[in-house]
């Protein structure tokens, strides 16, 4: 498997701006140079996971939704796991999933 530094370049360029941060404001935070973030958000050099966390830290958000897309503090995080791994699943087998749901939901653990 391969890094696709490119995608990930462009998923913090739109958080950044979802953020209403400039380049300058956001490298100036993360005390690494406007040049460096533009490369960042154009896949042009590999960035190091200390500075994707510190990257993230400053967008409010995790590096897995750099990385993978998708935020672990998402509503629908793991949803299409789920259902891709239920898909195979007989009738009987996903009633118990359903079961195994409703038990879950009532104990609320956070």
């Amino acid at each position: 498997m391969t890094i696709d530094y490119k995608i990930i370049g462009k998923r913090i360029k739109e958080r950044r701006k979802r953020n209403d941060l400039t380049q300058e404001q956001l490298a100036e935070r993360a005390d690494v140079t406007v040049g460096y973030i533009s490369q960042i958000e154009r896949g042009i050099c590999k960035v190091n996971l200390d500075t994707m966390s510190v990257i993230a830290n400053i967008l409010d958000c995790d590096i897995c939704e750099f990385v993978s897309g998708v935020s672990v503090l998402s509503r629908s995080y793991l949803n299409s796991d789920i259902l891709r791994e239920s898909r195979d699943l007989n009738k009987q087998q996903k009633q118990m999933v359903l079961d195994f749901i409703e038990i879950i939901k009532k104990y609320d653990v956070r």
